[in-house]
C-alpha cells in the first residue's frame, strides 16, 4: 500500500470523501485502483521518468490517478483546467505527457485538445463518454490489481499558476526509493510534527486540487492514513457545515476563504459546531492583520501560517501564539532553508531592510521544465543554492519573515517603491469592498501612480463619493504616498481559484 510505512490503515476507513454527497472511496479501493492504473501504464509501455497528465475538477478519480503515477515513478501533472485551450494543450505538451486522463465533466475541455496534443498521448476519460478519448474504466478495469514487483516513487510536477505569464513546470528529482521505503514525502514529516497530522486526521480540502498545496497535503493526509474531505468548489457556508458534518480536524485555507467567512452574516456563522477543529493551516498570500486577528477572534489559536511555493525551495512556520508577537509575520525559516534578503546587487541585507527573497537549500533542487534561463534567473549570482521565486520581503531582528510583494507587481512612483499588497491588505477589511486589487498607472508627473480596483460586496453601488470613501479609508491608515488616487470599480477581479489575483489580466 502507499501509505507511510509504519502504517497499518484499516482497508475499510475512507482515504477520502466527497463532502457534498458523503460518498467515499476506501483504502482498500483505493489501493487496488491506484495499483490497476500503475499496472496499465506499465504494460502501455511507461517507465520511470516519463510524465502523465490530468485534467480534472475535484474528483477522487485523482487520486487513484496520483497514486497510480507515484508508486510507477512517474511525473503526475494535475492540469489547471480553467485555462484557455492554447494553455492546456501547452501545458500537455511541453510536460512530455505520455497519458492525457480526464474528467467527463469537463468533457468540451477535453475534447477542444484533440489534434492539439501530440498524438502519442494516450488519452483516456472517465465518468463518461468524451469524443476522442478510450474508456478509462474499460482499460483499467479488466488489469490485475496485483502491484508491481518493483514501485519506484514518484513526484508531482506542477505548473505555476501562470499570473504573471505563461505557465512552467517545476521540475524536481525523483526520489531513489520505492514508494514503501522511508523516508517518504518530505511534506508528510513536516505535516506530522508540525500540525499533529496522523490516523485520525479528517483534512478538509476545499480548494481546487489541481494546485500544489491541496495536491500535496491532501497525499500526506492519505501517506498517514487519515481521511481527505473533498469540496468541489469552495462555499463559506458549505465549508462550515462540512467542519460540522464530517468533524473535520485539520483544514487549510487561503485569506480570501477567511474573508469570505468572515463577510457571513453572523447568525450563520455562528451556527456550525467547528469543536473538532484542532488545526486551520493557511498560506498563498500574506493575510491582512486585521483578517487574521478576526479569524483568531473567532476560532481561537489553532491557526498555522507557513510561507512556501510550488517550487518548494524554502518554507517558514508560525503558530497562533508566535503571530500575536510579531503580527503580520509569515514565520521563521529552518524547516526547510534558510531565508536570506538580498539586494539589486545581490548583497545580503540586513534586519528590516526590503528585498528580495531567497532559501539557501542544499537538500533540494529544482528546475523549470524546458525554460533553462528561467531557471538560471533562480538562481543568486554568488550562491548556486540560493534560489528565489520573486517575492519581496524582510526578516525582522528574530528572523522573522514579512513579505511585502512580488517584485513584478512593485510600483515605482515618484522614485518610491510602493508594494501592493500593504494597501490591498488594508483596503480588504473595508465593509463595502468584497474583492480589491492594487496596480500602478501611467502617470505623467509622477512616472506611475496607485490605483485600487474594486469589486464591491453585493448589492452595493459604485459612485464618486464611494470613490472618495475608500481612499479617504485607505489615508486614514497608510503613508499617503502609497494610498490609491484613482478608483476603479469592476464587476468581478480575476483571481485564480487558489486566491491568487492574476494581475496581468488588469
Amino acid at each position: 500500500m502507499f501509505t507511510d510505512a509504519r502504517r497499518v490503515v484499516d482497508p475499510d476507513k475512507a482515504a477520502v470523501v466527497v463532502a457534498s454527497t458523503g460518498a467515499t472511496v476506501t483504502y482498500a479501493e483505493l489501493d487496488a485502483r491506484s495499483a490497476r492504473f500503475a499496472r496499465w501504464m506499465f504494460e502501455a509501455g511507461l517507465r520511470r521518468g516519463d510524465h502523465i497528465a490530468v485534467l480534472s475538477d475535484n474528483d477522487p478519480v485523482v487520486f487513484e490517478l496520483y497514486w497510480g503515477a507515484i508508486r510507477s515513478g512517474l511525473y503526475i501533472t494535475v492540469v489547471n483546467h480553467h485555462g484557455t485551450s492554447d494553455d492546456l494543450a501547452y501545458v500537455v505538451a511541453d510536460s512530455g505527457a505520455r497519458v492525457l486522463v480526464a474528467s467527463a465533466a469537463l468533457r468540451s475541455t477535453a475534447q477542444a485538445l484533440v489534434g492539439r496534443i501530440p498524438d502519442s498521448c494516450l488519452r483516456l476519460a472517465f465518468g463518461g463518454t468524451v469524443d476522442g478519448y478510450d474508456s478509462y474504466a474499460d482499460a483499467v478495469g479488466s488489469v490485475s490489481a496485483e502491484p508491481l514487483p518493483t514501485q519506484p516513487r514518484g513526484a508531482d510536477m506542477v505548473y505555476s499558476s501562470g499570473t504573471t505569464g505563461r505557465p512552467k513546470g517545476i521540475k524536481s528529482p525523483l526520489p531513489d526509493r520505492q514508494i514503501h521505503e522511508s523516508p517518504g514525502d518530505p511534506l508528510t514529516a513536516i505535516v506530522e510534527t508540525y500540525y499533529g497530522f496522523g490516523p485520525d486526521t479528517v483534512y478538509l480540502s476545499p480548494a481546487p486540487i489541481y494546485h500544489a498545496a491541496p495536491l500535496r497535503y491532501s497525499a500526506a493526509t492519505q501517506s498517514l492514513g487519515g481521511t481527505v474531505v473533498m469540496m468541489g468548489r469552495f462555499d463559506a457556508g458549505d465549508a462550515l457545515a462540512a467542519i460540522e458534518k464530517y468533524r473535520v480536524t485539520h483544514s487549510q485555507w487561503v485569506p480570501t476563504h477567511f474573508v469570505r467567512m468572515l463577510k457571513l452574516p453572523e447568525a450563520e456563522r455562528n451556527r456550525y459546531d467547528l469543536s473538532s477543529l484542532r488545526v486551520a493551516v493557511h498560506a498563498a498570500a500574506p493575510c491582512p492583520v486585521e483578517v487574521k486577528q478576526a479569524m483568531l477572534d473567532w476560532w481561537g489559536d489553532i491557526l498555522f501560517e507557513y510561507y512556501s511555493c510550488s517550487e518548494n525551495n524554502g518554507s517558514t512556520l508560525i503558530d497562533s501564539a508566535e503571530w500575536r508577537r510579531k503580527p503580520g509575520s509569515v514565520g521563521r525559516d529552518g524547516v526547510q532553508g534558510i531565508a536570506h534578503v538580498c539586494g539589486d546587487d545581490g548583497r545580503e541585507l540586513g534586519p528590516g531592510e526590503v528585498g528580495l527573497l531567497y532559501f539557501e537549500r542544499d537538500d533540494w533542487s529544482f528546475e523549470y521544465h524546458n525554460d533553462p534561463d528561467k531557471t538560471a534567473a533562480a538562481r543568486h549570482p554568488a550562491h548556486p543554492t540560493w534560489t528565489t521565486v520573486g517575492d519581496v520581503g524582510y526578516i525582522d531582528e528574530d528572523r522573522y519573515l514579512y513579505l511585502t510583494d512580488r517584485a513584478t507587481f512593485m510600483i515605482i512612483s515618484g522614485g518610491v517603491n510602493i508594494y501592493p499588497q500593504q494597501i490591498e491588505n488594508c483596503l480588504a477589511v473595508h465593509p463595502l469592498i468584497w474583492d480589491v486589487a492594487v496596480i500602478g498607472v501611467a502617470d505623467a508627473e509622477m512616472g506611475q501612480s496607485v490605483q485600487a480596483v474594486v469589486q464591491l460586496v453585493p448589492g452595493t453601488a459604485p459612485s464618486d463619493d464611494l470613490a472618495r470613501d475608500v481612499i479617504g479609508y485607505a489615508r486614514d491608515r497608510l503613508a499617503h504616498y502609497m494610498c490609491p488616487r484613482e478608483v476603479r470599480f469592476v464587476d468581478v477581479l480575476p483571481r485564480t481559484e487558489t486566491g491568487k489575483l492574476a494581475k496581468h489580466r488588469l
